[in-house]
């Protein structure tokens, strides 16, 4: 149903149901007005309203539109295809488009209604007021519109659009991440494994439908594929002790939802992949935006910040006998600085906030000490080689080791 209600057409043809149906119920209800006082509201000035509108209305209708496709080409060719995805889903530009839409319907069926002559000089009455309202809806979404596409699908907006979809994410966790130290998990040589057909990204898992079935079998299920894994015939999805007729293994099956892209709503991991897609993009020679990166580099420092205080709710957690892997943190971050430490390796402003952003992170969680060490090293090591300044270098290299090498827990400046 979430899937369902983002499509761009959905809110459109919700709106023009309702254009629709308010046009049409004027003529069904007019009755219930009084002749004397539908002589005095003056309705039938409603003709040339609804002219007007069905105009105007066609053309703000498609300019919206260009202005949308416009600004979803732009993203995809100057910050990444990856985040075109939330432009498309944003509600602000749906309910715009819906409404001038949903608008031009009401106007060109109150048009050919009147045209009839099913109305009568009562049910102008109700089309007058309905008309009254469709107008005040217009005024509001189209002040919101203007206000709204001053910074739709600009370099800033995406950022904040990917780190909101990322946090969001982040709280849809049903587990904790785990740090250095941690093992990953092993599959016995006994176990069931299961596999699926499908090839693709695992987009949602549905684990009261796994939890039923470890209820079943009164045994474990260990999964090992999260969403925003690959699944593939030859990657294992779970794994359990307990013997799986083929009925339980489909049912199983179903509980992953595959997809061809990937998608940010249970999968913070691309969430960080896309804005390190953005820095990237930005540190290119032909773009030369370190200011971007910067900025990026904040935005999913913070992010990271949220995966280390995030805390599962208790009723969101996985079914007893569902075991859910943690995810790495070592990981996490280097989807996010790897790209950043690389392509802005010859940047000297840009490995020094990257620097501090890791120093950050281990402040908010001690824990973190030994991925984020090794991170920080790893950029340190680029960018001497690529830095075209001894001084810079010099500057970097003290930085790193009064953050990482002087004090136990460093801080960020």
């Amino acid at each position: 149903m979430r899937l369902l209600t983002r499509q761009m057409w959905f809110g459109a043809a919700l709106f023009c149901v309702f254009g629709i149906v308010l046009a049409l119920a004027s003529a069904l209800v007019g009755h219930s007005i009084s002749y004397s006082f539908a002589a005095k509201v003056g309705s039938k000035s409603v003709d040339g309203i609804l002219s007007l509108l069905a105009s105007s209305m066609l053309a703000v209708t498609t300019f919206s539109l260009t202005a949308m496709v416009q600004a979803y080409s732009g993203a995809t060719s100057s910050i990444t295809p990856r985040a075109v995805q939330l432009l498309i889903d944003d509600s602000t530009s749906q309910n715009a488009l819906s409404t001038f839409l949903g608008s031009f319907l009401f106007a060109i069926v109150g048009i050919v209604a009147l045209s009839t002559g099913i109305y009568g000089s009562t049910g102008r009455v109700l089309l007058y007021a309905g008309t009254i309202v469709v107008i005040l809806f217009i005024v509001v979404t189209f002040l919101r519109w203007i206000q709204h596409i001053a910074r739709f699908g600009r370099v800033s907006d995406t950022i904040d659009r990917v780190e909101r979809a990322a946090t969001e994410a982040v709280r849809t966790m049903t587990q904790r991440v785990r740090f250095d130290g941690g093992c990953p998990q092993t599959i016995p040589s006994e176990a069931s494994i299961l596999y699926h057909d499908a090839i693709g990204r695992i987009a949602h898992v549905d684990l009261a439908r796994i939890g039923e079935i470890a209820a079943t079998v009164d045994t474990d299920i260990h999964l090992v594929s999260l969403p925003g894994h690959l699944a593939d015939p030859a990657k294992p999805l779970l794994w359990t002790r307990a013997d799986l007729d083929d009925h339980q293994i489909a049912l199983l099956r179903k509980a992953f939802t595959i997809e061809h892209q990937r998608s940010f709503d249970h999968d913070p991991r691309f969430g960080l992949v896309v804005l390190g897609e953005i820095a990237a993009r930005a540190l290119s020679p032909a773009v030369n935006d370190p200011g971007t990166a910067i900025a990026v580099i904040e935005a999913g420092t913070r992010v990271l910040a949220s995966v280390q205080r995030h805390q599962p709710e208790p009723d969101r957690g996985p079914p007893p006998h569902v075991i859910v892997p943690p995810v790495a943190f070592s990981d996490m971050i280097e989807d996010l600085y790897r790209p950043i430490a690389r392509d802005g390796a010859a940047t000297i402003e840009v490995g020094l906030r990257l620097q501090k952003a890791l120093a950050a992170l281990v402040v908010i969680d001690e824990k973190a000490k030994t991925d984020c060490r090794r991170q920080a090293r790893d950029a340190l090591d680029r960018a001497e080689q690529a830095l075209s300044s001894e001084r810079d270098g010099t500057t970097l290299a003290q930085l790193h080791h009064r953050l990482w090498t002087s004090s136990p827990s460093p801080g960020a400046e």
